[in-house]
C-alpha cells in the first residue's frame, strides 16, 4: 500500500508542470495545491492567477475551500475584477492553465456542457465557466481527471473547451485559436501527453501500483503508448509535506470512499 493517495500524486505531478516564472491560471480543487507545492519548491517566482480576480506571488497562508476565501485575498499581489484577470489571458500573458471536465477525448477536447443527446441529455453539466477561455488562450494547459471509461471517451458529447479538435495538423490555427493547446492529461491512474504541435494523446507514464493494461482498459479509445512508458515518479517527502501543509485535513486529497 502506498504512502500517498491518488489525489496527492496528481497534485505532485501537476505541480511539476509549473515552471519558474510562469503565470498560472490556477482553477479550483487540486490545482490550488499544485500551485502551492510548485511555488514552495522548484518555481519560486511563479505567480497564481485566480478567476475571481486575484493574483498572488505566494500561496495563501491558510486552507482554501474556494478561490475567493479570505486567506486568498489577504496578501494578494493584485485584487481586481474577474474581467481584468480574464483580460490577461486574452492578451496572451498566461503561461499555464489547469482545467477539469466531465469528459475528455483522444485529442484533448473537454466537455463540461452535457452528456448524451443535446435535445434530451442524460446529464446536464455546469457549462464552460472560464474553461473555454483557458483552452483557447493560454500558452499551454493541463487537464486533471478521474480515470474512467465514461470520462476518457472516444468523442466528447460536446466540445466546451477545445483541445486539438479533430486531431489534424494546424487544426487550432485554422480555427483561430491563439493558445498552444493541451500538453497533458493527469489522471488517477496515469499521465497522458500530446505530441509537439498537437494531435492524439499517448500514454507517457503509469502511476505506481497500476499497469498499462489497467489504464488501457479504463480508457474509451485504443490508447497509444509512448516508445518507453515509464512509472510516474511518486510524490517526494517535500511535496507531500507541502500538500499536507496546505490541505491539513485532506479535504481535497483524501481518497474518496
Amino acid at each position: 500500500m502506498s504512502d500517498f493517495t491518488p489525489q496527492e500524486l496528481m497534485v505532485a505531478v501537476a505541480s511539476r508542470e509549473i515552471r519558474d516564472g510562469d503565470l498560472v491560471f490556477v482553477g479550483m480543487r487540486l490545482p490550488i495545491l499544485a500551485y502551492a507545492v510548485a511555488r514552495n519548491s522548484h518555481a519560486p517566482t511563479a505567480r497564481g492567477l485566480f478567476e475571481v480576480g486575484l493574483m498572488r506571488d505566494q500561496p495563501a497562508s491558510g486552507f482554501l475551500g474556494t478561490m475567493g476565501d479570505p486567506p486568498n485575498v489577504a496578501g494578494a499581489l493584485w485584487a481586481t475584477r474577474m474581467s481584468n484577470a480574464m483580460a490577461l489571458m486574452a492578451q496572451g500573458e498566461v503561461d499555464l492553465g489547469f482545467i477539469g471536465g466531465a469528459e475528455v477525448d483522444r485529442f484533448g477536447n473537454l466537455n463540461t456542457s452535457y452528456v448524451g443527446d443535446p435535445k434530451k441529455p442524460e446529464v446536464k453539466l455546469p457549462g464552460s465557466g472560464g474553461g473555454a477561455d483557458i483552452a483557447i488562450l493560454s500558452r499551454r494547459w493541463v487537464t486533471l481527471m478521474t480515470h474512467e471509461r465514461r470520462r476518457l471517451v472516444e468523442k466528447v458529447s460536446f466540445i466546451t473547451s477545445p483541445g486539438y479538435g479533430d486531431g489534424t495538423p494546424s487544426w487550432r490555427k485554422r480555427n483561430g485559436l491563439p493558445g498552444g493547446g493541451p500538453v497533458a492529461i493527469i489522471t488517477t491512474l496515469a499521465v497522458l501527453r500530446f505530441p509537439d504541435g498537437g494531435g492524439e494523446a499517448y500514454l507517457d507514464s503509469v502511476h505506481p501500483g497500476h499497469t498499462v493494461d489497467e489504464v488501457r482498459a479504463n480508457t474509451g479509445w485504443d490508447l497509444r503508448l509512448a516508445e518507453h512508458v515509464s512509472e510516474t515518479s511518486a510524490p517526494s517527502n517535500a511535496e507531500l509535506a507541502a500538500i499536507k501543509r496546505f490541505d491539513p485535513d485532506g479535504f481535497w486529497t483524501r481518497t474518496q470512499s
